[in-house]
């Protein structure tokens, strides 16, 4: 007598498995670590992309703010969550790409620990000088930084920030030497440079735009190697005859090591598609200064191995220490 195969075994098999589950996924509430306070950009960038999903999923997207370390504290959480689907990383470039070059040891891996999902936004720096200053152009920046070598000074938002970074490798690649000033913030540095204590800055486009249209700085270059969408008159500093002169960071979406394939491509797509909507174009983009971005995972992988490499590349080179 043959034994009958209860048809029982193979179905609860079936929902065991990772590929039922992301076709279910997801079921619960969401967690998105932010890894930065609330009220700021990246927090700003997580609630308004949340919602979004929170919309698109039928399920609560609970932001999470883990603030700490420059992004360190809540970049290691989200690399030691189940990789389940419930729990989302803002990601962005600082802790991903800039502190495990610039810090001997982090508890995590910028690759090994994460799925990239895509790169949501990118933002980057303008050079600019006071309108006072009778710099008009590069070929007078260049100029006149040659003639007070270690006399000029340039602020940023803290050792190894973005702008921190694009002033060293102006440095490097104009073969001059300005003196660092970091401060707590762009608002704190930009207030010197209008009062007279700076000399120039690498400034966001958020925070200098109204400066500019008030007449009270004079753009010089954009750091990123396309044009800025609220600056499109500003020639970007490759154009201006720095070749390859590329300083950006980014927000982006990421997932933990191990996550299912079905889920890593069904909220790529779902953020993508956010990012499309005119209320998020509206908040990221004219609101917040940013170039809104949307690539694969496969492209945003890249990104990440590549800004990685020229970082550490630039920190070597550059002589940055974290004291």
């Amino acid at each position: 007598m043959k034994k009958r195969i209860c048809p029982i075994v193979p179905a609860l098999a079936l929902l065991s498995s990772p590929a039922f589950a992301a076709d279910q996924w997801p079921t619960k509430p969401i967690r998105w670590i932010c890894p930065y306070v609330a009220g700021g950009a990246a927090d700003i960038f997580s609630r308004t992309i949340g919602q979004k999903l929170g919309e698109a999923f039928g399920q609560t997207v609970i932001i999470d703010n883990r603030a700490g370390a420059n992004g360190s504290i809540g970049t290691e959480l989200a690399s030691r969550a189940p990789a389940d689907g419930y729990t989302i990383l803002m990601g962005q470039s600082g802790p991903l790409t800039t502190n495990p070059v610039l810090y001997k040891k982090v508890a995590y891996d910028p690759v090994k620990d994460f799925i990239p999902v895509t790169q949501g936004t990118l933002y980057m720096y303008v050079l600019v000088v006071p309108s006072s200053n009778a710099v008009a152009n590069i070929k007078d920046m260049i100029a006149w930084v040659k003639s007070k070598p270690g006399a000029l000074t340039y602020g940023s938002t803290g050792i190894g920030g973005g702008n921190h970074l694009a002033g060293e490798l102006f440095n490097l690649m104009t073969q001059t030497k300005s003196i660092h000033v970091p401060y707590k913030g762009s608002a704190l540095a930009l207030a010197d440079l209008l009062g007279g204590q700076l000399s120039y800055m690498f400034d966001t486009t958020i925070t200098s735009v109204p400066q500019l249209k008030a007449g009270k700085l004079r753009a010089i270059g954009v750091t990123a190697l396309k044009r800025s969408s609220s600056l499109p008159e500003v020639p970007t500093m490759d154009e201006l005859g720095l070749k390859g002169f590329e300083i950006t960071q980014w927000q982006a979406v990421m997932l933990p090591a191990g996550t299912p394939q079905a889920i890593v491509d069904r909220l790529y797509r779902e953020v993508v598609q956010a990012l499309k909507m005119p209320d998020v174009i509206e908040r990221l983009s004219t609101q917040g200064g940013n170039e809104l971005v949307g690539n694969t995972p496969e492209e945003f992988a890249r990104v990440i191995k590549n800004d990685l490499a020229k970082y550490a590349k630039l920190v070597k080179e550059a002589g940055i220490k974290i004291e």
